[in-house]
């Protein structure tokens, strides 16, 4: 196993990524309570999570492609001062409440927070990839592939950890200084933490070699053309995205099953948020320590300890049953989500990350804004313990979905694509006289415009990579 947290870079990614989503949680806690504590509308609550997490799905993509194009160091630690400056204004904003300008500003800071929270995925891959040449010995050039693919899961695992923590405290805590403090000492406490976060990622440059004479609107096409060639990668996103809607579903949910079915109070309530949050840290060790295991199986196992969580939920007759439904579904999450960043990391070549991990993270805000109207139409409709069977029945069904991925050669394919990165990172490897012999036939078959001997053998070593049938 590599131990990718020698790597300083690493550590300071991780360690800017824990106190971001930390401070978040105080901006996401006070600006909810403020809207609904001025309105008193549901509505509007919902307004706020639709303008500061549906909406910028649409233009984080676009955002991210952006600040890939430029070879700036800063422009990463950028999109979070901006995050801090307007978080700042929407505290200012609370002594002088008016909705339009605060769902507005909230669209802004949303957008620029999935923006940088993807190029950071991105940015923790390739660290993690660094670290690992750094320690390997060069004694079996062939395995390297598979030890900088431990590296870069151990790197996810950790990212999830931290943010299953800051789950679990984050929350708490905010909710203690937004009562004692107020909601705008709370906005001030989150963008303090942008700052903090901006300036301990000044050198980090997501720079994307690609990006130097194509336009957003081509790079943004380039991704979506190569989903489109890669019916594997394709797959996994409407599946994950569907399955991610079951999942969010749950959170409307929860309060009422804790107070009304379960009879917990607000206590009960946090315990289960709080126990769930353990099973992800947990999920979150077993994904890092796994590394031989194969992705998709992981993802499917995860996701089907998740919908027989919610399953669990339903039929719990008493809190300490619910929690340990929380420790199998938290268990689940934990791999779940590390295990799909893994997958279009190792199905998508690096210097398309930024814009992949973009799209996972703008996915994941959509199916956030469709699964909390589902979550509350199932329990306006029924009951909470009817509502969680219908949820974990769907999210059970996916992992049928998965398993299918994983029959079909998820898995395969990502050990096929590692291989081929190996060849391509030493193309001498390749037999020349294939080499040699389909260059040849296409110059023979193309027309005279198209690049030299060594630029279509070079096509041919990526067409290898990428198609291994051919």
């Amino acid at each position: 196993m590599p131990s990718t947290l020698r790597s300083h870079r690493l550590r300071r990614i991780i360690g800017a990524y824990t106190v971001n989503r930390l401070g978040t949680w105080f901006g996401f806690v006070a600006l909810s309570l403020a809207v609904f504590d001025h309105t008193h509308s549901a509505l509007a609550v919902a307004g706020l999570l639709i303008a500061g997490q549906a909406l910028p799905a649409f233009a984080a993509p676009a955002l991210a492609a952006r600040v890939e194009a430029s070879s700036r160091h800063g422009v990463l630690s950028g999109l979070y001062i901006f995050e801090g400056v307007v978080t700042t204004v929407l505290a200012v904003l609370l002594w002088h409440f008016w909705l339009p300008a605060i769902l507005i500003l909230a669209a802004l800071d949303g957008t620029a927070a999935l923006a940088a929270s993807a190029l950071l995925r991105a940015e923790t891959a390739r660290a993690a990839r660094e670290q690992a040449e750094v320690e390997w010995d060069g004694a079996r050039e062939k395995e390297f592939e598979t030890f900088a693919q431990a590296a870069e899961r151990q790197a996810n695992a950790t990212l999830n950890i931290a943010f299953s923590a800051t789950f679990m405290l984050g929350p708490a805590i905010a909710g203690v200084v937004v009562a004692a403090a107020g909601a705008p000492a709370a906005l001030f406490i989150d963008a303090a933490s942008f700052l903090i976060c901006g300036a301990m990622l000044l050198d980090l440059s997501p720079h994307a070699e690609d990006a130097a004479d194509a336009t957003v609107l081509e790079r943004l096409r380039a991704a979506w053309e190569y989903v489109n060639e890669v019916p594997l990668l394709r797959a996994l996103l409407l599946a994950e995205a569907i399955a991610l809607v079951f999942f969010n579903s749950a959170d409307p949910i929860e309060i009422a099953y804790a107070k009304v079915t379960l009879h917990a109070g607000d206590r009960g309530f946090g315990l289960l948020l709080g126990v769930w949050g353990v099973g992800v840290v947990i999920g979150s060790f077993v994904f890092a320590r796994s590394p031989k295991r194969g992705l998709g199986a992981m993802l499917t196992s995860g996701t089907l300890a998740m919908g027989l969580a919610y399953i669990g939920f339903a039929a719990a007759g008493s809190l300490a049953l619910a929690c340990v439904a929380a420790v199998v579904g938290g268990l689940g999450n934990g791999v779940e989500w590390a295990s799909v960043i893994s997958l279009v990391q190792r199905l998508t070549p690096p210097a398309l990350h930024g814009r992949l991990m973009s799209a996972v993270e703008s996915i994941g805000a959509l199916s956030l804004a469709l699964g909390l109207g589902l979550g509350g139409a199932l329990v306006a409709l029924s009951s909470p313990r009817t509502a969680f069977l219908t949820v974990g029945i769907g999210a059970t069904a996916m992992t049928f979905v998965f398993l299918a991925l994983v029959l079909r050669g998820l898995d395969r394919f990502v050990a096929a694509s590692l291989e081929a990165t190996a060849m391509e990172a030493a193309p001498t490897q390749l037999d020349e006289s294939v080499s040699h012999g389909l260059v040849s036939l296409l110059q023979a078959t193309v027309p005279a415009s198209i690049p030299t001997r060594e630029h279509l053998k070079s096509d041919v070593i990526s067409a290898v990579k990428y198609d291994r049938t051919s």
